[in-house]
């Protein structure tokens, strides 16, 4: 067992005050057989480990967390492996609900994934809904070898905008960095603090109460694909978008809509896009 196996396999050893207000999750997969398999994992309560699906060869595997959400002085931690030549596919149950802390301490939410050679990994994420009063600060580093291949998709929301909390959220920090072979070839960060500035004006949101990042890391990624997922969500109304190839076989997507249904239809656009693309909804 290399040293990277070793650090999955790791004790609980929280004090009880801190159960469910700290937890990690580790995924190791493999390709065994043709097949990728979820070899190995730790999970500490709220977050659980459920069975795999086989999807064509790759694993599909749903992130839950058993708890109503995260709240404030919350540390979660994510850590996920994809062996060489494995294929991954991860999901969330349902989006993530952001509560406040009665002292306005922040949340903290905090992903790492490392792809091996020829490893394919894709993200879909529900969108991450801050409420009246809370304070999230989020990371995902992503660090793949040059042969890997990475479909990312997340969001977010102002809030719970139909029962009157458009940005009312204290502050969202967010950070999304793709190290390609120890090289940056995406950082995207920032933070949203309504009370500071708010959001809601011409060149920032506007009246849009969902944003979005897709990402797609591809040998054919290239300008004319970055064309046709722009122009793809163009064609939906009341979306706002732009895909643009970024870095080599690096195409970024940046969307934002008033309302869910066109949003959800701009992100199955892109993945539409993509080839080899697995849809998660077929489980």
């Amino acid at each position: 067992m290399d040293s990277a196996r070793a650090a999955v396999r790791e004790r609980d050893e929280r004090v009880a005050r801190s159960v469910g207000r700290t937890a990690r999750l580790r995924l190791w997969f493999e390709q065994r057989g043709g097949k990728t398999i979820l070899a190995d994992a730790y999970a500490e309560p709220p977050f659980c480990v459920r069975r795999s699906f086989d999807r064509a060869g790759a694993a599909h595997v749903i992130i839950v967390c058993s708890g109503p959400g995260v709240f404030g002085g919350d540390v979660l931690s994510l850590h996920v492996h994809v062996g060489a030549g494995a294929r991954v596919v991860l999901t969330s149950q349902s989006s993530l609900q952001v509560h406040p802390d009665a002292n306005g301490l922040p949340a903290f939410v905090n992903h790492r994934y490392t792809v091996a050679d020829d490893g394919d990994l894709q993200c879909e994420w529900h969108a991450t809904i801050p409420f009246a009063g809370s304070r999230l600060r989020q990371t995902f580093d992503v660090q793949a070898a040059e042969s890997a291949r990475l479909w990312w998709s997340e969001a977010a929301m102002s809030g719970r905008a139909g029962r009157g909390e458009r940005w009312q959220f204290r502050e969202l920090a967010h950070e999304l960095r793709v190290m390609i072979d120890r090289s940056l070839q995406y950082l995207e960060r920032y933070r949203i603090a309504p009370a500071e500035r708010h959001p809601a004006v011409t060149w920032v949101a506007g009246d849009a109460d969902y944003f979005g990042t897709c990402l797609l890391r591809h040998p054919s990624a290239d300008r004319e694909l970055a064309e046709a997922m722009h122009l793809a969500m163009l064609r939906i109304p009341d979306v706002r978008a732009a895909a643009d190839l970024v870095a080599p076989r690096l195409i970024a997507v940046r969307c934002m809509s008033a309302r869910g249904v066109p949003f959800s239809a701009a992100r199955a656009a892109c993945r539409a896009a993509v080839p080899g693309a697995l849809d998660p909804r077929s489980v």
